[in-house]
C-alpha cells in the first residue's frame, strides 16, 4: 500500500520543471479563451524550467504544496510592488495544477502564505486577479478578500483588465 502525504514547503531548485508544468497546465486551463491562443502560447513558452530556475531564491518568497513528490501548486509572493495595489505584502501567483483542484490546496497554500507574509510585519495583502476569471475572483472573495483597486494587465501585448483583492 503506498501512502502519499500533502506537503507544504519552501520551493527549490530541483522543483523547476514541476513549477514549469504546474504553470503551463494551469494557466491553459484557467487563462483559454480570455487571453487569446496565440498571446498565451507566446507568454507560456517564455516560463520553462530555467526560468523557475532562476526564480527560485531570487529575492521573492515562493512555496509549495506537493502531493507525495509531485508539486501540485506554488504561490510567489513578498513586499507589495506596486503602490496601486494599496498594501504591503503580495501574493504574486498562486495556481494549483487543474488535476489538483478543489481539493482545498489553494485555500491551505493561500492561509500558509498569507501568515508567512503577517510574520514578516506585511499585514495588508494584496492579490490580483484577472477581471474576466470569475473562479479566481470568487475564490478570493470566499477567503475574505475585498475587492480594491482595478488595473490593466499587459500579457504578451494584449491588454487585460485585473482586480485586486485586499486582506487585512
Amino acid at each position: 500500500m503506498t501512502t502519499n502525504t500533502v506537503s507544504l514547503r519552501r520551493a527549490r531548485a530541483a522543483d523547476a520543471a514541476g513549477l514549469s508544468a504546474v504553470f503551463d497546465a494551469a494557466w491553459r486551463e484557467a487563462y483559454q479563451g480570455i487571453i487569446p491562443g496565440v498571446a498565451l502560447e507566446r507568454f507560456l513558452a517564455r516560463r520553462g524550467p530555467e526560468t523557475w530556475r532562476a526564480m527560485i531564491g531570487g529575492g521573492r518568497g515562493m512555496a509549495v504544496i506537493a502531493f507525495g513528490e509531485q508539486v501540485a501548486g506554488y504561490a510567489a509572493y513578498g513586499r507589495a510592488r506596486d503602490r496601486t495595489l494599496r498594501a504591503d505584502g503580495e501574493i504574486d501567483e498562486l495556481y494549483i495544477a487543474p488535476e489538483f483542484q478543489g481539493l482545498g490546496l489553494g485555500t491551505r497554500l493561500f492561509r500558509a502564505v498569507r501568515n508567512d507574509l503577517i510574520d514578516r510585519g506585511l499585514t495588508r495583502i494584496g492579490v490580483w486577479a484577472l477581471a474576466d476569471n470569475p473562479r479566481a475572483c470568487g475564490f478570493y472573495q470566499s477567503l475574505g478578500g475585498v475587492a480594491g483597486p482595478e488595473s490593466i494587465e499587459r500579457v504578451s501585448g494584449i491588454c487585460l483588465p485585473k482586480v485586486a483583492y485586499l486582506f487585512t
